[in-house]
Order: C-alpha cells, then structure tokens, then sequence
C-alpha cells in the first residue's frame, strides 16, 4: 500500500507490483503512471461522459465485470454524473473522472477498460457524435476495417462532413462523425444504419449491417447499434484488455490510408509507452471530436 497526494486529495493505491499484463509484464504500477501522464489529453474526452468501468482486478486473464454505478466508498470528493435509468426509473450514478484524482482513484481499482457514452452529462438524450464501429468476422480483421473506415469517410466527405477516427485498441476501428449540435439517438442510429446498409449493398461480400453471427464470417461488421442510448464504446486513449497493453488511438487518415496500402497494421498499433511518445509528437489528433459542429443530415 502506498500513500500519495494527488491534486490535493490523499490516495491509498494498493497492490502496486501486481502484474496485470502477464505476457508484458506489465504492473498496476504502470497503469497508474500511463493514465496520469496520458491524462491531459484523456481527461477532455472523458470529464463529462457517462462512464462504465470495466474492471479486472486480478489481470488481463482473469473474468472481468462492468460498473456502471460508482462504488459506495468513492472519495467525497468526488463527483458523479447522474442518469435516470429508463428501464427501473431509478437513477445510475456514474463516477465523474474530470481530474488527475479521479482517473487516479479508478485506475486503482484496476479499471483497465475505460467505455463512455456518446452523450455528455448532464443532457444523455444528445449524442454528440455518431459511431460507426466496425467489427471483423474472421478471417477478416483490422486490415478489412481500414478499407470500410476509409469508405464511410468518403460517403461521409461526399456529403460535406468530417470525420476522426481511432483504432479501437482491440482488433476493430471505430470511425466518429462529430455533431455538437442538437441530435437525439435515433437520429443518429438511423442515419448510421442507413449507412451501412449503403455500404452493404455496394459491398455485400466485404460488409455487413446484422449482427447476426451466421452473417459475419469474412466480412466486417458496421455496428450502428452503438449510438442506442444505453450504449458506450471505448474511450479514446483507453487501454484494452488483450494480452498486451495496447491502447485506442486516434489516427490521421493519411496513417490510415498508408497502412491500407501497404497490407501492414504494425505501423497503428500503440501500446501504453508507444503512445505517449506519439501524443508528445503530435497531439490530440481526435480533438476534434470535441469542438467541431455539424449538423447530421436528413438521408432518404
């Protein structure tokens, strides 16, 4: 057990030598020190998101399970960003990590997975973005997803919208159509559905919009569903649970198209340190997720 003072508040992390990471050897130690250095540009995409913890407190090769509620001995200090459950009418009460303390406290609790909502608290009828999240069927993988990816954004540009994108950590790529302005998530699931059913026809051996299992084989899943309200994905900058630490990372679509030329996706894949060299170098390439305003259009 170690005592520490961070931003004022006095935290006990536990357990420090842990490995959770076994195939890296990768320690709770170091995930605490990747999410407070990777927290300035994480803390923007995360402070006012609903937020599911995703939590394996005995490693990567251990049965995890989902928080959505904060737990009862949560610092006072600090915050949650509340939502009615429209299920039970009850209210779920989110842990609020807008500070290097909050990311801090739940990282210690072996929180590796980070999923966050595509509305902002308090308003969780408004999307602010739209989610295409593209899943592969083997034997297709990412390689298949940059190919989809680089189709949805030229579907996307065609109609004048820009669009950021991410790996997703994991073996997908999730490509975001940032809005900012008023939206509710039917629209936003809708205009996504139609989307890939576009992309679908146009490509019924390469894409698929059902999630059907007896459909994907080879093919790439455009998983619509993810703008539901109930929904999250994988918060960008958020470390995976896979064998080794790798991390959701914003690309440029020049990376991605690079990488689809040459038949390689070594070149987008970052694991913790790998990537807080890149953000030291470039930024955050996935800010424009929080400012940019487009309207979504009306599609036939």
């Amino acid at each position: 057990m170690a005592l520490v003072e961070v931003e004022g508040h006095a935290l006990k992390l536990s357990n420090l030598d842990k490995v959770l990471y076994p195939a890296a050897h990768f320690r709770k130690a170091e995930v605490l020190d990747y999410y407070a250095r990777i927290a300035p540009v994480l803390l923007p995409h995360l402070a006012d998101r609903y937020l599911t913890l995703k939590r394996y407190p005995d490693g990567v090769d251990s049965t995890p399970f989902y928080e959505k509620n904060c737990p009862s001995y949560k610092p006072d200090w600090m915050g949650t960003n509340d939502m009615e459950d429209v299920t039970t009418r009850g209210v779920i009460k989110f842990c609020r990590v807008d500070s290097l303390a909050a990311l801090t406290w739940v990282a210690n609790l072996a929180a590796l997975e980070l999923h966050t909502s595509m509305a902002r608290a308090p308003d969780p009828e408004t999307p602010t973005m739209v989610v295409f999240d593209l899943d592969p069927g083997p034997p297709a993988g990412l390689l298949d997803c940059l190919e989809v990816g680089l189709w949805i954004r030229h579907v996307l540009a065609d109609l004048g919208l820009e669009t950021v994108v991410k790996t997703s950590g994991s073996k997908g790529l999730q490509v975001y159509l940032p809005l900012n302005t008023p939206a509710t998530h039917d629209q936003a699931a809708a205009f996504s559905r139609t989307i890939a059913q576009l992309l679908e026809q146009a490509h019924p051996d390469r894409v698929v919009s059902l999630q059907r299992k007896e459909l994907r084989k080879g093919k790439v899943l455009v998983d619509w569903s993810q703008n539901s309200r109930h929904k999250t994905t994988v918060c960008v900058y958020s470390l995976r649970a896979r064998e080794r630490p790798t991390v959701s990372t914003p690309l440029s679509w020049d990376e991605v198209e690079a990488a689809a030329d040459a038949g390689d996706t070594s070149a987008i894949t970052f694991e913790a340190h790998d990537l807080l060299d890149r953000v030291a170098a470039v930024g955050d390439l996935f800010a424009p997720a929080l400012t940019l305003c487009q309207t979504l259009p009306t599609l036939g």
